[in-house]
This record gives structure tokens, sequence and C-alpha cells, in this order.
């Protein structure tokens, strides 16, 4: 069974990930377009339901719309996302290792800790962004309790307090200023916190265990993963402007409102980008678990006794939590299927 495991270098670690994405383009790719389907299918919900209010003369009900599809779209989002990372994760690890991978085995494997990924996720989003949640929390409670009673957004620049315009603006400065703090916060608990999806789907630990096994892991490496983090994101903001050029122009011309073939267009066009830009993150992330493993823990060898079937020695524990390999890092259908075997099977 042929594997890369070795010490990567950041380049070699985005050539690998070019590479499997290249070489299971149809098993990553499918993973993903379960959640770019389902954003789809609601998304076109949504632009069918306006449509038939307009036919109906009933835009004062636009709104409610809008408002139901966000209470709808963000759990199903929360969930469906959460299930595509982690089935994107577990099919990384699998073929990274020389393993035959399916989508459906993919999605299989990780259905019965469905609830702990999401848990992780939700906690680890939580801590990252919390600080912004109270900053604009709080902006919003001095524009309602201060700024409005003060009149400074409606009454004209004659008429406002010059002492409540510059409580006014020290505020909006001072929150600034406060914004770009979070902003750093959220960048290094992020990198904190990069390899627990990873750490909680291979390893099959729990959500704290998968924290803690993160930022051990992560130690000594993050400025490579900020740099691996930013080029993800760097990648998948460039292809959705490329593909959203054409709609964001089109916006401006009919003024904010499209016709709904052109929406619909929208859709079908964001479908195929989310499927396509989707599994570079878990990709890339996913090897650099590997890579740190093996730098740290000398996995490399663990993996090759154990494929040569001799006992691997375990990890030295660092956090009061075992993190020898889990069984399921080599999946149960291995004995029955082939590399080659169709990945949408």
């Amino acid at each position: 069974m042929e594997t890369n495991l070795r010490p990567l270098t950041l380049g070699e670690i985005l050539d690998r990930t070019a590479q499997l994405y290249r070489t299971h383009f149809l098993l990553f790719a499918g993973i993903a377009s379960v959640y770019a389907g389902v954003l789809l299918v609601l998304s076109l919900v949504q632009i069918g339901v306006q449509e038939v209010l307009r036919a109906q003369h009933m835009t004062s009900q636009l709104v409610w719309v809008t408002v139901i599809s966000i209470l709808v779209m963000w759990p199903v989002i929360v969930v469906v996302g959460g299930l595509a990372v982690a089935a994107n994760n577990r099919a990384v690890a699998w073929v990274h290792l020389g393993e035959p991978a399916t989508i459906r085995a993919a999605y299989r494997s990780i259905l019965p800790r469905l609830g702990r990924y999401l848990w992780l996720m939700i906690i680890t989003t939580f801590i990252v962004w919390f600080p912004f949640g109270v900053l604009y929390a709080g902006y919003t409670v001095f524009i309602f309790l201060y700024v409005r009673p003060k009149g400074l957004l409606t009454q004209s620049t004659m008429q406002r307090d010059p002492q409540a315009l510059v409580v006014f603006l020290l505020v909006t400065v001072a929150l600034g200023l406060l914004l770009l703090a979070a902003m750093v916060y959220a960048v290094l608990m992020g990198l904190r916190y990069s390899l627990a999806v990873p750490a909680c789907v291979i390893e099959e630990l729990k959500a704290r265990q998968a924290i803690r096994r993160s930022i051990e892991l992560s130690k000594g490496s993050r400025g490579r993963i900020f740099l691996l983090g930013l080029l993800v994101v760097a990648i998948q903001i460039g292809l959705g402007l490329i593909t959203q050029i054409f709609f964001i122009v089109a916006t401006f011309q009919h003024h904010s409102e499209l016709p709904a073939a052109i929406r619909v267009l929208q859709q079908l066009v964001a479908f195929c980008t989310n499927t396509f830009v989707g599994p570079i993150y878990a990709t890339g992330f996913t090897l650099f678990y590997y890579d740190q493993r093996v730098r740290k823990e000398g996995y490399d060898i663990e993996w090759m006794m154990r494929a040569a079937g001799l006992d691997a020695p375990s990890s030295p524990p660092t956090t009061g939590v075992s993190f020898a390999p889990a069984p399921s890092e080599t999946p149960a259908h291995a004995q029955t299927q082939t590399p080659t075997e169709d990945p949408l099977a």
C-alpha cells in the first residue's frame, strides 16, 4: 500500500492536495455536492415562493419569506455542512493512506458520530467568533439606547447635538479598533483549533479531546497552517468572484431586482462553485494533520509497522488521552474493495 507519509514542506502539502484532488475529483466533488445540492434546492424554493408572491401582488410578504428562509437555511447549513466536512476528512484520510474510498462509505462512516462532529464545530466556532458577537451586540444596544434617542441618524447636521455626535464618533472608532483586535484573536484561536475536526474524525475523539489534540499538534507550525489557510481562502474568494462577477454587474444594472431566470442561473453556478471549492479546505488541513503526526509522533513508522503486520508502538500521550490510531483509519470496506473502485459506488 503506497502512501506519502513523510515530513512535507508547505509546498509539498499544496502539491499533494492538488494531486489528491485531481486524481479523486469525482469522490471529493461528489461528497461536497450533497451540501451544495441542499443549498441549491433551498435557494430555488425561496425563489419560487418569491415569484408566486409577486404574481399575486403580495410583495409586502417578501420580507417574511426572507426571514423564514434564513431561519430554515442556517440549521440545515450547519448540519449538512458539518456532515460534508467530516465526510471529506474521512475520504481524504483513506486515499492519503492508500486505502479505497467511496462517497457512500465516507458518509456512512461518519453518520454514527455526526452529533459529536457538529458539537465540535459549534464549540470552536463560538469560541473563535464570540468577541465579534459581543461587540456587535454592544454597538447595537448603543445605537438604540443612545444614538437614536439623540436623533443623530435622522436630524440634519445643524440640529445634531455636538457632544452626542463626538461620543458617537468615538464609540464607532473604538469599535473599529476592537473589531481589529477581535480579528487577530479569531485568527489565533482558529489556528489552535484548525486540526480539531481531522483529529475528531480520524481518531474518533470527543469534542474536548479533539480540541486539546489540535492545540498540541499545531504547536510550532501555526505559521505554516496560517499560510495554508490564507491560500485556501484566497482560492475560494477568487473563484467565487470570478463565477459571480456577471451576477454582481447584473444586480447593479437591474437596480438590485434580478429576474427570476438570472437568479436561478446564479444558484446553479453557485452549486458548481461550492462543489468544486468545498473539498479544498478539508483536503489541505487533513494532510497537514497527518504531517504533524509524522513530525511529532513518527506516525509514518507506526503506519508501516502496522501495514507489515507488526505491533506499532503507541504514541506518547500528551494531554491525558490515548492517541493511538483508531481502527477506523483503515476502512472496513477495504477488505472487499480495491483502490480502483468507482468512487460513486
